[in-house]
């Protein structure tokens, strides 16, 4: 796995954690990402994702919200959430390439998700990114 893809991998798992579990404290979610990454660089990188989707959630799920048709948010799979908060961060937010921040959430979908989770990512990050 690429060093970058774990970091990302992780930050779904946080995002999904606090999705589920909404008073997960800061701290406690920096012990797991520390737990769970070893090289500091990418510890501060799936920190700085996470915190950035946080930061910017309510506008993240405005835009996704915007562009899925017949879905309302809430009744989207947890891990899907995730995965698409993360991808249209990296899309929106970030000087990550478009193509890298849609191509690595297909991946996260494919792990975290079920068998359609990966198209239904790609089709909404793809609006997202045409916007």
């Amino acid at each position: 796995m690429a060093r970058r893809s774990k970091s990302r991998q992780v930050a779904v798992q946080m995002l999904y954690q606090v999705d589920l579990n909404p008073d997960t404290e800061v701290t406690e979610i920096k012990k797991m990402i520390a737990e769970r990454i070893s090289d500091q660089q990418l510890i501060d990188f799936a920190w700085s994702l996470y915190a950035g989707v946080m930061e910017h959630r309510q506008e993240l799920d405005l835009k996704i919200q915007s562009v899925a048709a017949n879905w309302r948010l809430n009744r989207m799979a947890a891990t899907d959430r995730a995965v698409l908060r993360l991808g249209a961060y990296e899309i929106v937010k970030t000087e990550t390439p478009r193509g890298v921040a849609i191509d690595e959430a297909i991946e996260l979908a494919k792990k975290f998700g079920d068998a359609q989770s990966s198209q239904f990512v790609n089709g909404i990050l793809d609006k997202i990114h045409s916007d």
